[in-house]
């Protein structure tokens, strides 16, 4: 069996058919910009919330067609061996810009722009697509929980709930948004992520008792701990993990039932016994909508799994990759609803000197608009001729850089209700 950590393989069918006919018919060499942009948000959504462009450098970066891919699409006639030959030698040689990680984008921003000739670039439209789509909806459910949580922790735990390797890059996603740590440990390894995590209701019950169960993991853990209550009796639960590492237990965790309630119990329990410095952890398919009615509570942290790594009712963020200019020459699609705009286009975002963002103004190459005094271009370079640009942001620099975006919003756009989104977006010589 041929096995290859190659991303090439995740080319789509029909962008290796029109690479042949390409090829064959000497268009393939033309000068070409695509870029990546969504003509709407998500129902209910008010912003995006730009994912994934690390992980797409990356792709790009080791997108190769070695001897296993070679292979397979030999073996079923995929393409002619003139493609075949072509691909062999694959490396993309263009550039790309875009908006960095962590950048709010509205309907018509440019999020990505490929040059390169029509060969290279069209090879990578469903990795880049596959991986914007997923990680911007994973980064903007996040963005929302972690506003509905107004500073209050909250953990990402969603492994169990998705592809293997899309836990461990919403993990990633749910960190750069403002999420305190993961459960999934090769988030932790591949990105420096801090992991945390708690035993499941499996421990206690393997035990002979609740209380067994909570002095094995103190024993083993320390004090510091997080012990799951909810197994059994709540109130007994408490009592006994209280009892059991003392007044300066880390945390209880509860996974069921009215977790307001509950979680408003637990507290005046816990400072009753004189454990007032534990938190008090709430999990159980929390979503923005749950967070967000829990803010009176006296909850300390959230646990978030299946609606995070679904984007929580949105599991993409309906990009799309379109070719908008032939050898400097402007081309667009006119097909009813789904029409785009030609040229290779870029974007700034006006703001008041408050700070707050008021408009998107995307424009044509070689129409800028006049630079305002607190506005700010919001497409940086990527890739230079194949390599990767200098300078380019962290995982941490990205995290921050989504903190203060969100700020900027006026304050419609951090509701949860339906609306438009939180600043309007006008095209310039596009």
């Amino acid at each position: 069996m041929l096995m290859s950590s190659s991303t090439a393989l995740l080319t789509d069918h029909y962008e290796l058919t029109m690479l042949a006919s390409a090829l064959r018919d000497g268009t393939a060499h033309r000068e070409c910009t695509f870029e990546v942009f969504t003509r709407r948000l998500p129902n209910g959504r008010r912003y995006g919330v730009t994912g994934g462009i690390g992980r797409v450098l990356d792709a790009v970066q080791n997108f190769r067609f070695g001897e296993a891919e070679i292979a397979q699409l030999a073996e079923h006639g995929v393409v002619d061996d003139l493609t075949l030959e072509w691909l062999r030698d694959y490396r993309f040689s263009g550039q790309i810009d875009g908006y960095p990680e962590g950048e709010l984008f509205f309907p018509g921003s440019p999020l990505l722009t490929v040059r390169g000739t029509f060969a290279e670039a069209v090879v990578l439209e469903t990795v880049v697509l596959s991986i914007l789509n997923h990680d911007s909806a994973i980064a903007a459910a996040a963005a929302r929980m972690v506003s509905a949580a107004n500073g209050r922790r909250i953990i990402e735990m969603g492994s169990r709930r998705t592809h293997e390797e899309s836990a461990v890059s919403a993990a990633r996603i749910a960190y750069l948004a403002g999420f305190t740590a993961t459960s999934n440990l090769e988030a932790g390894r591949r990105y420096g992520i801090p992991t945390t995590g708690t035993a499941a209701h499996a421990f206690t019950l393997l035990h002979d008792s609740e209380q067994s169960a909570f002095e094995s993991q103190v024993a083993a853990l320390g004090t510091g701990t997080t012990l799951l209550v909810d197994t059994y009796d709540i109130s007994r639960g408490i009592d006994l993990a209280v009892q059991t590492a003392g007044t300066g237990l880390g945390a209880v965790r509860i996974d069921s039932g009215d977790v307001g309630v509950l979680a408003r119990q637990a507290r005046e329990q816990l400072d009753r016994l004189g454990a007032t410095n534990t938190r008090v952890v709430v999990s159980g398919d929390l979503d923005e909508y749950a967070i967000a009615s829990l803010r009176a509570e006296p909850v300390d942290g959230y646990g978030v799994g299946t609606s995070l790594v679904t984007g929580s009712g949105a599991p993409t963020a309906e990009m799309v990759y379109k070719l908008v200019e032939v050898d400097g020459r402007p081309v667009a699609k006119r097909s009813s609803h789904k029409e785009s705009r030609g040229g290779r286009k870029a974007a700034l975002r006006r703001c008041k000197e408050t700070g707050t963002a008021v408009e998107e103004v995307v424009y044509g190459a070689g129409a800028e608009p006049t630079l305002g005094p607190h506005d700010r271009h919001l497409q940086i370079p990527l890739i230079r001729d194949g390599k990767l640009a200098d300078d380019l942001p962290t995982l941490e620099q990205d995290r921050e850089r989504l903190r203060r975006a969100l700020v900027t919003l006026p304050w419609e756009g951090l509701k949860l209700s339906n609306g438009e989104p939180a600043i309007p977006t006008t095209f310039l010589g596009a």
